[in-house]
């Protein structure tokens, strides 16, 4: 089994793959040397696809048609990441158990779950028999998969199979996969179990244990306690960032008046995703003559392009405040725990007995069976995110309602995406399909505009529903957290229907923030409301997001940066961005909360003689206030930072309401709406817990034999194919733009880099030549395979700042070959 280490933080990820076996060409033929062609004999029509590999073994891959070129991508990407998907695909199916055993784990790596994995074969295996991903591909566009996505699957199968029957499961490069007898061809049903996994990351996809291990709980007090647990971790931080998506992302979309020479439209695509899994970016071109032409980042196994440019239009998204899903309270009948109250009337539950097989200690194969239970809301379901808010007792359950349980609408979305060529085309396309699962969209384009929208699959529940609807639970959690729980007894509180929608219960475009401007556009995660603070976007149903409420230090940043870049005060020459002083921004690596606090905290320092004698306080005011490989003092404020932010708590405040947050306590002045990007401000001396934090610090430094002045490029590295890497960059939390969450370790300092800033790109469009340009990264590597030279060399060269000028035309494409080859195989 492949391992992912992982830490829980916040969001994250789409993809996609498909499959069917394909008869290939001999081994001899694959394995010609040079610009090898890799070809079988023809018989009638074949699918052709060559792939072109430039530096750090991106491919770009041209064909006919998008079935070739998904074709040519399947074999492109199973060469440099089979092992990863292979288990991926023995999770989809449901069958883990089968393989790793039962009491193993896997990490959904977009989320940060931990999943039991004979849980989560129930689960998977339920989705089988209710036959949920079968019902998806009947559906006609755009609710079911369109024709070009169901011949890209298709291309795509044959593809991954045509690598792996011409390689041989025996003699695939990567160990940790060769010989293993779960790598095995896969199917186009495969492929879709996988788009339907990633579709509901950011929803079911974080309850997958609490959905498989629900059961009635007949002791009402310990049901009473555990959520009152849960609620108390959300209330205290404990349950820190809850919100169903690991990863994160920062986005910018420059438009013609905020960019200077020869840029005319400017977008830095900057997701925070895994570093290890299959919920990676993997860097592809595709081309079609004279139909197709897009670069850029795909998610493990999808043939499309899902952050990236065509030759008129660049686009990426962040992970999105909305809510995607909403639990039902329900009525339990107290005489029968499978039923449930529903317009004055109990009804039944739908009961789904499953069946998976399980390797035995003895490694023989046996068969386990568990029931899992179904409203007409959505499955029933016990803990999101490992909190037990919804506890199942002889009188009350809940069911999570899931509106990207049936969204294969995103499929399409992203099909029309890679071919479209304005911003205006972008916003109809998502007006259209309202397909995207999670995820905020940012653009601009070769006419100079900037462009932001949260389009896509969002419950339509607007506030007076989630407020005259709410139980007990719902008037806890709305307020706390913005997620609304509805009354699962009553029809008039599900979901409304607006015709508007492409979808019954779908909140219609009209209801959704979108701005398109000249000067520019951007998101860090926080909701839609200061997208551009020149004008705040307001009004918004609270399941979208929050309003006039204080934004994140890497918001904050990120705002700052782009307003004084625009000016020409940030130190770097000129007004405006440029492509190269777009990406010298993304990784300037500025710290926010150092700018902010780094003078109070020496003065601080200063008054504790013991930290004046051990340096710390001559260390901190020598620092550059950046987190650079060789930021001196950078580790550190990061750990002081880290300790600080890791003691705040929520105190009893004897009030209604329960609780309110010390950390208010570590600033001077407080948020302000009228200044909502430089508040709240300036350090509390007072506070105790500051020097308590500073004290704890630099204790951790000289336990881990760190100097006070250690710089990342000593101490902050990542473990990747047996190598130690430094790495740039810091935590988000304390306003760093180029978010990386890297683990403190006692003895060495940060010595893994569980997710972070991952595929990066400085995309613009140019007045001549060449009518785009990109400089990318692909931090954690193209391959998985600890063996291939492509695991670590992107790393390396992120590392060294040494951005990769991707060519795009077909004569750059040419002149930057370093391999090339031609694979083949039957269309059927």
């Amino acid at each position: 089994m492949l391992g992912t280490g992982f830490r829980r933080a916040r969001w994250a990820a789409l993809a996609a793959l498909a499959f069917a076996l394909a008869p290939a060409a001999s081994p001899a033929t694959a394995e010609a040397a040079g610009p090898a062609q890799v070809a079988a004999k023809a018989k009638g029509k074949r699918l052709v696809a060559t792939i072109t590999r430039t530096k750090y073994g991106v491919p770009h891959i041209r064909g006919r048609n998008w079935m070739s070129v998904a074709f040519g991508y399947g074999y492109a990407f199973a060469e440099d990441n089979i092992c990863t998907m292979a288990e991926t695909y023995v999770t989809v199916n449901g069958r883990r158990s089968r393989w790793f055993g039962p009491e193993g784990s896997w990490v959904f790596a977009g989320n940060g779950t931990v999943n039991n994995n004979l849980a989560s074969d129930f689960y998977f295996q339920s989705i089988k028999e209710q036959g949920i991903v079968e019902e998806l591909l009947e559906r006609k566009p755009p609710h079911g998969p369109n024709r070009i996505v169901r011949q890209g699957v298709r291309g795509y199968v044959k593809g991954y199979n045509a690598y792996l029957r011409r390689t041989g499961v025996d003699n695939i490069p990567d160990e940790r996969c060769r010989g293993k007898p779960w790598v095995r061809p896969i199917r186009e049903i495969d492929a879709y179990r996988r788009f339907f996994q990633l579709g509901i990351l950011g929803s079911s996809g974080a309850a997958i244990e609490g959905i498989a291990n629900a059961e009635p709980l007949l002791d009402l007090g310990l049901a009473q306690r555990r959520q009152e647990r849960a609620l108390e971790k959300l209330r205290s931080g404990e349950a820190d960032g809850f919100f169903p998506i690991e990863s994160g992302s920062n986005a910018y979309a420059i438009g013609s008046d905020a960019t200077r020479g020869r840029w005319k439209g400017l977008v830095l695509a900057n997701p925070h995703f895994p570093w290890d899994g299959s919920e990676r970016f993997y860097q592809v071109h595709l081309t079609i003559p004279g139909k197709g032409d897009v670069a850029g980042g795909a998610l493990y196994g999808v043939p499309l392009v899902l952050i990236g440019h065509t030759r008129n239009l660049a686009w990426s998204h962040t992970v999105a405040s909305a809510w995607r899903f909403t639990p039902y309270e329900l009525t339990i009948n107290p005489l029968n725990p499978h039923q449930y109250l529903y317009n004055g009337k109990f009804v039944d539950m739908q009961a789904i007995k499953v069946t998976v097989p399980v390797r035995a200690a003895d490694g023989t194969v046996e068969e386990r069976s568990r029931t899992l239970y179904r409203t007409h809301h959505g499955p029933v379901f016990t803990s999101l995110l490992g909190l037990d808010l919804f506890p199942w007792t002889p009188l009350k359950a809940f069911a999570l309602g899931d509106v990207n349980e049936r969204n294969f609408r995103y499929l399409n979305h992203f099909v029309r995406v890679n071919m479209a060529q304005s911003v205006p085309e972008f916003d109809r396309i998502n007006r259209r399909i309202q397909g995207i699962p999670w995820v905020n969209s940012i653009a601009a384009d070769s006419a100079g505009r900037a462009y932001y929208s949260m389009d896509g699959a969002i419950p339509n529940v607007p506030d007076a529903k989630a407020t005259g609807c709410a139980g007990a639970l719902g008037l806890v959690l709305f307020p706390l957290t913005g997620i609304p729980v509805l009354d699962g007894s009553r029809s008039a509180c599900e979901w409304g229907n607006d015709e508007r929608a492409v979808a019954p219960g779908l909140m219609p475009p009209e209801r959704i923030p979108r701005l398109i401007r000249r000067d520019f556009t951007h998101n860090g995660n926080d909701s839609h409301w200061l997208t551009n603070p020149a004008e705040p976007l307001e009004g918004f149903d609270r399941i979208v997001g929050d309003e006039r409420t204080e934004r994140s230090l890497r918001t904050r940043i990120g705002l700052i940066m782009a307003q004084e870049r625009i000016a020409g005060t940030d130190g770097l020459p000129g007004k405006g961005f440029t492509l190269r002083n777009l990406a010298e921004v993304a990784l300037g690596n500025r710290q926010y909360l150092g700018e902010l606090w780094r003078d109070d905290l020496v003065a601080l320092c200063g008054t504790n003689p013991s930290l004046v004698a051990a340096g710390a306080c001559k260390a901190l005011a020598e620092w550059d206030l950046r987190n650079n490989l060789d930021s001196k003092g950078a580790i550190l404020f990061q750990r002081f930072a880290e300790r600080l932010l890791g003691s705040l708590t929520y105190l009893p405040s004897g009030t209604s309401a329960g609780y309110y947050l010390l950390g208010n306590a570590l600033w001077t002045n407080q948020f302000s709406t009228g200044d909502p990007i430089h508040t709240p401000n300036g350090m509390n001396k007072l506070n105790p817990l500051i020097s308590q934090a500073l004290s704890g610090a630099v204790a951790d430094l000289q336990a881990a034999g760190i100097p006070l002045d250690g710089a990342p490029r000593e101490w902050q590295h990542d473990q990747r194919a047996g190598k130690s890497i430094p790495i740039h960059g810091g935590e988000g939390d304390l306003g760093l733009f180029n978010a990386i969450s890297s683990v403190w370790d006692p003895q060495a300092g940060y010595s893994e880099v569980p997710h972070g800033t991952s595929f990066i790109a400085s995309i613009g469009f140019k007045r001549k030549g060449c009518p785009v340009k990109a400089l990318t990264f692909v931090t954690y590597g193209q391959s998985e395979n600890p063996s291939s030279r492509h695991a670590t060399d992107y790393t390396r060269a992120f590392s060294r700042k040494r951005w990769n000028a991707v060519p795009f035309c077909k004569r750059e494409v040419r002149r930057q070959a370093l391999t090339t080859k031609r694979v083949t195989g039957p269309r059927r």
